[in-house]
């Protein structure tokens, strides 16, 4: 994951206003992946979205790790 700025591709996030890519490709059933955030519900629904696109079911948590708040989400399917 990285976190830059720019003009927003289909699957980049942007909950907070600063863009963060995410490789989806190297998502596997299974993996998981933490993006950093305060706007968590958008996040959670940006992530709803593109798992919709590609197909996948995937479970999300709005959680703090290490002390940062954000959103883990889980390829389930």
């Amino acid at each position: 994951m990285r976190i830059r700025q720019g003009i927003l591709k289909v699957h980049d996030l942007c909950p907070d206003g600063v863009r963060i890519v995410v490789n989806w490709e190297h998502m596997v059933t299974g993996s998981s992946v933490f993006i950093l955030c305060i706007n968590t519900q958008a996040a959670v629904h940006n992530l709803g979205k593109i798992a919709k696109d590609k197909g996948w079911q995937i479970e999300t948590q709005v959680r703090a790790e290490n002390n940062k708040l954000g959103v883990r989400m889980w390829r389930i399917v």
